[in-house]
């Protein structure tokens, strides 16, 4: 299964042997219409009788032997990464025959080694083409330009083309790597020539093309933008429309396929239901507000469900909103502002004090279109700037008032006006990198049974 898939992924016929499997692809599509137009009472029903049998299944795992799980979602603890981590095969279940191997990102520097199910990965394109139906789209025969993580060339190679054609030409895979003042107006003639009906984007990938094409006073028209795999920021739903003249949809979701959420409108987003069992758990309070951790339990995965799963993304709510309020947002009839970030988006201090409320360093700060924060060592922290032309030093000084509010004077800061930001290995920019030494201290603190 694993050998074929990876042959079939850039073939068209890859979408129907296995991402649109005939078995099961139109009776996939079918239930999450029929929830899409459910009742809170409906939608609840079904997803604890497909939780019922979800974890009965999960049950057989040596992992759920290990904690002494059963059908019962109260009998599983939640569940660390680190745990899934040191012994993914304790939590396979049932024959491999029809499953695929697959990996998290890694954007931590540590992946995780999954296992998904044929049925797991029918259902997901399911839901990403129901994303693309709702963008106004045919999934089965759109034309689809993409600008994600896919390495095109050597990245030191400056010299067109910095895309290349997939899946019968249906596809024109572009590299975000590439993309930069001097490159934008190929990339730009490209999209007009192969007349894209979606463009598939990280978010910051997609910023960097808008910013470029206003800096160049380059008119660009692209109908449909679809995002994902990034935090996607208010300002940014802006500008594309703005620049593209599109419509948007961004979703949420991760590879351990525990949750998915979506949203047509800023800051309008609704978890799919049908998709996960999500749980909601508070993990801090202010003023006004709770934030909450997003634990999910993937419905669709039998090879390897991961029940209780703590996803580490964080959910801001009004401190208003009681069990009710919650259950509607996690079956997707109340709409919630978006993902926060990771709960390892915080930074440590030299005696061990976790720092949260970093992404408050950027508020109120003019001409700054994006930061990004490394911790280089347990005293020292950099921050890059990517800022318009107008930012001068009254704007470094409000950011650097900023963070001088929320790290301690023992924290070395400096502030750089940077013309790009680091990548991970798949093309995607971190809000928050922990360099090697840092990352072991926040490992040794969630080993030891410390929420970071």
């Amino acid at each position: 299964m694993q050998a074929l898939a990876k042959k079939l992924k850039a073939l068209r016929i890859g979408d129907v042997a296995v991402r649109r499997n005939p078995v099961f692809y139109r009776s996939m599509r079918a239930q999450l219409q029929a929830l899409e137009n459910a009742d809170l009472d409906v939608r609840r029903e079904w997803t604890h009788s497909r939780l019922r049998d979800t974890l009965s299944f999960a049950a057989r795992s040596a992992y759920a032997r290990r904690v002494g799980a059963s059908a019962l979602l109260e009998s599983w603890p939640p569940l660390q990464k680190s745990v899934v981590r040191t012994d993914p095969a304790a939590f396979v279940s049932g024959s491999r025959l029809l499953a695929a191997r697959a990996s998290t990102g890694g954007t931590t520097g540590m992946p995780l080694q999954l296992t998904r199910s044929l049925r797991s990965i029918v259902f997901e394109q399911a839901c990403i083409d129901e994303m693309i139906r709702r963008l106004g789209a045919d999934p089965h025969h759109a034309r689809i330009a993409v600008l994600r993580g896919d390495n095109i060339k050597d990245p030191s190679d400056f010299t067109p083309p910095f895309w290349r054609a997939a899946a019968g030409g249906q596809r024109l895979l572009f590299s975000s790597n590439h993309l930069n003042a001097n490159t934008v107006a190929a990339y730009a003639q490209a999209l007009e020539q192969f007349r894209p009906d979606v463009l598939w984007a990280y978010p910051t990938a997609l910023e960097a093309l808008c910013v470029l094409l206003q800096g160049k006073q380059r008119e660009l028209r692209i109908a449909r933008v679809l995002t994902s795999s990034e935090m996607m920021h208010p300002s940014l739903w802006q500008l594309a429309e703005r620049t593209l003249h599109c419509r948007l949809l961004d979703y949420y979701g991760q590879a351990e396929r525990v949750a998915f959420a979506y949203a047509t409108r800023a800051q309008e987003y609704r978890f799919l239901p049908g998709y996960a069992y999500v749980e909601l758990q508070p993990v801090a309070a202010e003023a006004g507000h709770v934030d909450y951790e997003i634990v999910g339990t993937a419905l669709w995965n039998s090879a390897m469900s991961l029940p209780r799963y703590r996803t580490g993304d964080l959910l801001r709510l009004p401190a208003s909103w009681g069990a009710a309020q919650l259950e509607e947002v996690t079956l997707g009839t109340r709409a919630f502002a978006g993902v926060l970030g990771r709960d390892n988006d915080i930074l440590i201090s030299p005696d061990g004090t976790r720092l949260t409320g970093i992404d408050h360093f950027q508020r109120d700060v003019s001409h700054v279109r994006r930061i990004q924060v490394i911790q280089e060592a347990v005293d020292r922290v950099r921050i890059l700037v990517l800022a318009d032309a107008d930012y001068d030093a009254q704007d470094a000084d409000r950011l650097m008032s900023n963070v001088r509010g929320k790290l301690p004077d023992s924290m070395h800061v400096s502030i750089e006006h940077s013309v790009a930001l680091e990548r991970s290995a798949l093309g995607k920019i971190p809000f928050v990198i922990h360099r090697p030494q840092v990352r072991e201290l926040l490992n040794s603190a969630r080993d030891a049974g410390i929420d970071a």
